[in-house]
């Protein structure tokens, strides 16, 4: 078990030689994952008020970290992976031993199979090519005690979405579309929300649909405040990456927990054509 603990903290934290707590007595900790607040109705694809976390298909991992209340050691980090039924008993619950002591409890969901990584306890990031749709819960919580500790947790959606539709019909020459942020970032603080870095961010797409047909795409990221405006770069790339198609849509508004949608022609129209893309 202790080998198992360990390859969980290594997955969630780069500081591993801090990840150790002197014993001072410990006491039992539940904690149950109850579900998240959905207060954002533009995500057509999540269920309305509060869910079940096992029954929304945008999360797919769930991740459990204490640290030490000043930040400076984490003292547990625990991963679940919903497609990976030997990482849990049951999803969304956890179930641990701590040291007397003040700590702040992290829990995520997020849509991604690779688990986050914690740089520090106000820095996570992904450990892929892009961020995904993301929830959190933060509390400070107190061992005083031996005594058993009941916590749960119902997460918030602390990201915003992007999502670019095209209004004609997808070439046969495009491989590639890339979506570049002006603002905001891919890794983010768990316990404001707020995206680590306003330097922009950049993904690449596999288009979703087949020749002949309009694309939908999306990506996702954090932002420094709760509203930004920022410049978006739609491209679209053959399969050598060079540019067939280039435009900067200035001045879009992206809020946290929102979608912001912007549909043009992409395929159809000269490299140096204004798409006019609407937001």
């Amino acid at each position: 078990m202790a080998a198992a603990l360990g390859l969980f903290a290594a997955a969630c934290t780069k500081d591993v030689e801090n990840n150790v707590i002197a014993d001072q007595g410990e006491a039992p900790v539940t904690v149950s994952v109850k579900g998240f607040t959905i207060t954002q109705e533009e995500f057509a694809t999540a269920p309305k008020g509060t869910s079940d976390v096992a029954d929304y298909s945008g999360v797919k991992a769930l991740t459990l970290a204490f640290y030490k209340a000043d930040g400076t050691a984490q003292a547990y980090c625990s991963t679940q992976l919903k497609a990976d039924e030997s990482t849990y008993e049951t999803f969304g619950q956890f179930s641990l031993s701590l040291p007397v002591g003040n700590y702040k409890m992290i829990v995520l969901g997020y849509g991604s199979e690779v688990p986050v990584v914690f740089n520090s306890m106000t820095d996570v990031v992904f450990d892929e090519e892009k961020a995904r749709e993301t929830f959190a819960y933060t509390q400070d919580v107190v061992i005083s005690n031996g005594e058993a500790v009941d916590l749960s947790a119902t997460l918030t959606r602390i990201m915003t979405r992007l999502c670019v539709y095209s209004s004609d019909e997808r070439t046969e020459e495009v491989a590639l579309l890339r979506l570049t942020v002006s603002k905001g970032g891919q890794g983010f603080n768990p316990i404001t929300g707020e995206a680590t870095s306003d330097t922009g961010c950049s993904v690449l797409i596999v288009p979703n649909t087949p020749a002949g047909e309009v694309s939908k795409s999306m990506m996702h990221f954090f932002l420094i405040a709760d509203e930004e405006t920022m410049d978006v770069t739609i491209e679209t790339l053959d399969d050598s990456d060079n540019v067939i198609f280039s435009q900067v849509v200035q001045n879009v508004p992206f809020k946290r927990n929102r979608v912001t949608i912007l549909t043009g022609k992409m395929y159809s129209v000269d490299g140096s054509a204004n798409a006019g893309f609407m937001v």
